[in-house]
């Protein structure tokens, strides 16, 4: 399904029946990648999975993206289906429009689930993040497929999951390279970590132990700075946790959502 909203068109999915549970995606994937969560939380709530802004089928517009354009999509998304008040779950880039979205709105949110993400980066993401849109701009998305799933799941996964590394290796690929470019020049402005003080609302803060991009000490440190805050590190796996380690995943986060 599709809704206009914030001036783009976006794609999104509801299934499920109970309270709202928002899902946001990571950079380079699309809201297909929380599969193996849907059918553990269907039971229990009313999912709402969307595609971010230049991903999937989701309007892919070009030029930098920012975080309050982000934020702004998800919170017209929710006024456009009616939704009052969700908790939401984000992973990677969509923790980091979680974390905008709640201090944006923090009324919106119930319970917030942060995974494999961060509050914050140093000077030094800035070249790093330039570097990977220079190589998007010369060849496209293609090249970023190999060492990007090196990087999301550990050796062993991707030695025994062929069939995993090709669905998100394709999904890598499909992602436009104006929404890979637009929002990877927002990535490495992330700076919340001073503001979430500010939030009241439970949160539970999750980390791959493996996770090299995004290590367990940046969840820890988000962890610290909430005033009500979970932190749970999931053991053999890296930056896709959900997937790699979907059993461990889906019961801390039901354990969180129904304490």
């Amino acid at each position: 399904m599709k809704i206009r909203a914030n001036g783009i068109d976006i794609h999104y999915d509801v299934q499920g029946d109970g309270p709202w549970l928002v899902l946001a995606h990571s950079l380079a994937t699309d809201l297909s990648m929380w599969d193996d969560q849907m059918a553990a939380l269907t039971p229990h709530f009313r999912v709402l999975r969307f595609d971010t802004r230049g991903h999937g089928g989701t309007s892919a517009p070009e030029g930098a993206y920012d975080f309050a354009w982000l934020t702004a999509d998800v919170l017209w998304l929710m006024e456009r289906l009616g939704i009052g008040r969700a908790h939401f779950c984000g992973i990677s880039l969509g923790g980091m429009i979680g974390q905008h979205v709640a201090l944006a709105a923090p009324e919106k949110i119930g319970k917030l689930v942060l995974v494999s993400t961060t509050s914050g980066y140093g000077p030094e993401a800035r070249t790093l993040w330039a570097e990977r849109i220079a190589a998007v701009r010369a060849g496209g998305m293609a090249p970023l497929v190999a060492p990007t799933l090196e990087r999301w799941f550990t050796a062993p996964y991707r030695a025994t999951h062929p069939e995993v590394m090709a669905r998100i290796g394709a999904m890598i690929a499909a992602t436009p390279s104006a929404g890979y470019i637009g929002c990877g020049q927002a990535i490495p402005l992330m700076d919340t970590t001073a503001r979430l003080a500010q939030l009241r609302c439970p949160a539970l803060v999750v980390a791959g132990a493996d996770d090299q991009g995004m290590p367990p000490a940046l969840g820890r440190r988000i962890a610290e700075h909430l005033p009500d805050a979970r932190f749970e590190v999931i053991e053999s796996a890296s930056h896709m946790c959900n997937i790699e380690q979907k059993d461990s995943f889906n019961e801390i986060l039901l354990n969180f959502l129904f304490p």
